[in-house]
């Protein structure tokens, strides 16, 4: 293990020296790089860290006293001149004064920008090459933001200053590769899932205010953002609902809401859509589902749809992107082109219609879930990469 740095308190009060000391620099939404790095955070934690979360607001899985964990709000000057607050160079200046208060043995930035260039400034700062950084990337920062041609050369620079550098997927890895030609090895390191936490309803189907037990329940989570098309999750089941007696509960917020709430109404089916907002325990809502949908234009891994899978929730989710490394199609769940209405619909019926289809699918997706994306077995291959680069 790291050989971690004790504080002077720490040596007058006899307390044991902890693992390490990581600083873990997020965005504190509930989007998947969010998420990922704040249950990643927490599982450091409870094996010993000294977890140092590093962000302008409490990720919103971080709720109520954690052992080891510290969060550090970055603020930024709202001055005249400045068009935009300079949030980049706020949170360069917070790294460093954490790393330096704190001891940091290294800092892990999920997300490229700004993250991984503010992370290199503060390494700067300190000292070159003083404060190892670590960056993993987790999807729309390389496949959207940052081929926007004012961020493409700053992108591709942070991940190479990086002393080591993680994608979720192989399908983003690759991408990053053909996107960036980055002189830098890029490891794949998937998200994980807590199955002690995510799993499914124990003892028959969960009752819920909204929800009839006598029909099928049809959920999907997201940003709300164009590319989750959560367009389609409504014309789908509002196709389904004419056949099968059936809701439809999304969960989440962002840019698209309002118009899935217009089509809803358009169709005819808002008495039966509920919108939930932002949820902060999904462990207690997949489990309510009959189905999960994810038809998004492309997904680099598919987070939700993971958690949805340990749940024993049937998963149809779009075949663009990394979802095919997750979910075995016709196993341990089902893999669609989201511009195919047709077939999106027809299985999500057989689902819906087969209840031993279902079962036997959702069984499948739950052993996955276990055995290949656990937290366990993915924190330990965390822990391996902060040794190495600590060396």
């Amino acid at each position: 293990m790291i050989a971690a740095r004790r504080c002077g308190t720490c040596k007058a009060k006899g307390l044991p020296a902890v693992r390490g000391r990581v600083g873990i620099v997020c965005y504190p939404t509930s989007g998947g790089s969010g998420i990922v790095a704040t249950e990643l955070g927490l599982s450091l934690a409870r094996r010993g860290w000294e977890v140092h979360f590093i962000t302008y607001a409490l990720p919103v899985r971080l709720k109520g006293f954690e052992e080891n964990v510290f969060f550090h709000e970055v603020q930024t000057a709202n001055y005249p001149v400045f068009h935009h607050p300079p949030y980049t160079l706020a949170l360069a200046v917070k790294i460093t004064e954490v790393a330096e208060t704190h001891g940091l043995d290294l800092v892990h930035v999920h997300y490229a920008i700004p993250h991984a260039v503010s992370a290199y400034l503060a390494r700067q700062m300190i000292l070159p090459g003083a404060l190892p950084v670590v960056t993993t990337l987790h999807g729309t920062d390389i496949t959207l933001v940052g081929m926007q041609p004012s961020f493409h050369k700053i992108t591709r620079f942070s991940i190479e200053q990086s002393d080591r550098v993680t994608a979720v997927s192989e399908f983003l890895r690759r991408k990053t590769d053909e996107l960036f030609a980055v002189d830098r090895p890029i490891r794949v390191i998937p998200n994980f899932v807590d199955p002690e936490l995510f799993h499914p309803a124990k003892g028959g189907h969960p009752a819920f205010p909204f929800l009839d037990p006598g029909e099928k329940t049809v959920m999907h989570a997201s940003n709300f953002r164009p590319v989750k098309r959560v367009d389609i999750v409504v014309r789908t089941f509002a196709r389904l609902a004419t056949e099968i007696p059936s809701r439809l509960v999304l969960v989440g917020d962002g840019p698209e809401r309002w118009q899935a709430q217009e089509l809803a109404r358009s169709l005819g089916v808002e008495d039966r859509v509920f919108f939930l907002g932002i949820q902060e325990r999904m462990e207690t809502l997949l489990p309510l589902a009959d189905l999960f949908l994810l038809p998004s234009e492309h997904e680099s891994f598919g987070l939700v749809a993971l958690e949805a899978m340990a749940c024993g929730v049937p998963v149809i989710a779009t075949s663009h992107g990394g979802t095919n490394e997750l979910v075995e199609d016709g196993a341990s769940g089902f893999l669609v082109d989201p511009d195919d209405g047709e077939a999106m619909v027809a299985t999500a019926r057989r689902v819906l219609d087969d209840g031993a289809l279902a079962l036997r699918v959702g069984e499948a997706a739950r052993r996955r879930a276990v055995e290949c994306f656990s937290e366990a077995a993915v924190v330990d291959r965390y822990e391996a990469l902060y040794r190495e680069v600590v060396g």
